[in-house]
């Protein structure tokens, strides 16, 4: 489904001038018009009443409830704050941010006519929010995939495939043994979404595959992250290749590794899920699967706007899962010599 970004490539102007097209907010040149009027044809991009002045009762304004748990990634909760926000901009929309965990912010904000669209983050699988969403009049996102949607729009990364992909990459390199470090206990306990589907799509592909899979929860600080890198190797010494889903653990987790003098990837490889800019950004650049957060908020805010169009019912979309091979992952290294044993952390 084309989005207001890909007219504005095409047409080679800003999102803000397709917009104001739509809108007719402000005068536009025949030419600039007649091109994105042009785009917009040919890619087949329907425009939303989101874009254009809707009833007086319009507010233009999306709520965004991005609740500050705890152990939550508040670098990669901004990044979709940031994708929101850009795509809310090109549509002449404010955010107000909420940041409570439970439902008493969407009852306010919808029952006193604050918004006209709510967008609700860190979606667990049997999430609270759910009957306070599907009971407000506006139409709510969610970024997030749980259990049941109850009838509301979901946004997300494909969790599932990534830790298919994930396992399969290093799988196919000949490791036997491959451990999975994820979020915080914290985050494990909540049974939040995107960890359930990285775990069942990981572990899955295990079973498929034949080999071991160790999977634990994992603290960004860096004496949890190292501990639970011993915590691994103590269930398992004989890991070869290491999944990481933590960003802030990142650092320390390779840390520990040239601790353990384990050369990356010559005895041990490492696959990261994270933010490109983050696996790009370590030491020896990470091979990862891309977290395109800001693209995901992007999303959000476009099926939302199609939601107040009243043209588009509830739908799902879920962001492929690409795997990127950079230089941390190499065939499996028989360690014969060198096992780790939990007598030796």
């Amino acid at each position: 489904m084309a989005t207001i970004d890909d007219v504005a490539k095409a047409a080679q102007v800003s999102t803000s001038t397709v917009s104001y097209v739509l809108s007719g907010k402000r005068p536009i040149s025949a030419p600039t018009k007649a091109r994105v009027e042009k785009a917009i044809k040919e890619l087949g991009y329907r425009p939303h009443a989101g874009a254009r002045a809707l009833a007086s009762s319009q507010t233009n304004v999306l709520a965004l409830i991005a609740p500050l748990r705890a152990a939550v990634n508040v670098n990669v909760i901004m990044q979709f704050v940031t994708g929101v926000v850009q795509a809310a901009r090109s549509y002449e929309y404010d955010v107000l941010l909420l940041t409570q965990e439970d439902a008493g912010g969407i009852d306010r904000v919808a029952n006193g006519s604050m918004v006209d669209a709510v967008i609700a983050m860190d979606v667990e699988e049997d999430d609270e929010r759910i009957p306070a969403l599907q009971a407000a009049r506006q139409p709510a996102i969610l970024i997030g995939l749980p259990r049941d949607s109850g009838g509301l729009s979901c946004v997300d990364l494909d969790f599932h495939a990534a830790g298919t992909q994930a396992v399969r990459h290093l799988a196919a390199l000949g490791h036997k043994h491959i451990g999975l470090l994820g979020s915080d206990h914290a985050v494990w306990e909540r049974h939040t979404s995107f960890l359930e589907r990285l775990l069942t799509g990981a572990r899955s592909e295990a079973t498929q595959r034949k080999v071991e899979l160790t999977a634990l929860p994992c603290a960004s600080s860096e004496v949890g992250a190292k501990a639970a890198v011993d915590e691994m190797f103590a269930q398992s010494p004989r890991i070869t290749g290491i999944v990481v889903h933590n960003e802030q653990a990142l650092p320390h987790i390779m840390a520990r590794l040239r601790e353990l003098s384990l050369s990356v990837p010559e005895e041990i490889s490492v696959v990261a899920l994270c933010p490109q800019d983050v696996a790009l950004a370590q030491p020896i650049p990470l091979t990862s699967v891309d977290l395109p957060a800001v693209s995901i908020g992007r999303a959000a805010v476009e099926m939302a706007m199609s939601r107040l169009s009243s043209e588009q019912p509830a739908e799902t979309r879920l962001v492929a899962a690409v795997l990127t091979e950079r230089g941390t992952t190499a065939p499996a290294h028989k360690r014969s010599a060198r096992v780790m044993r939990p007598n030796s952390l």
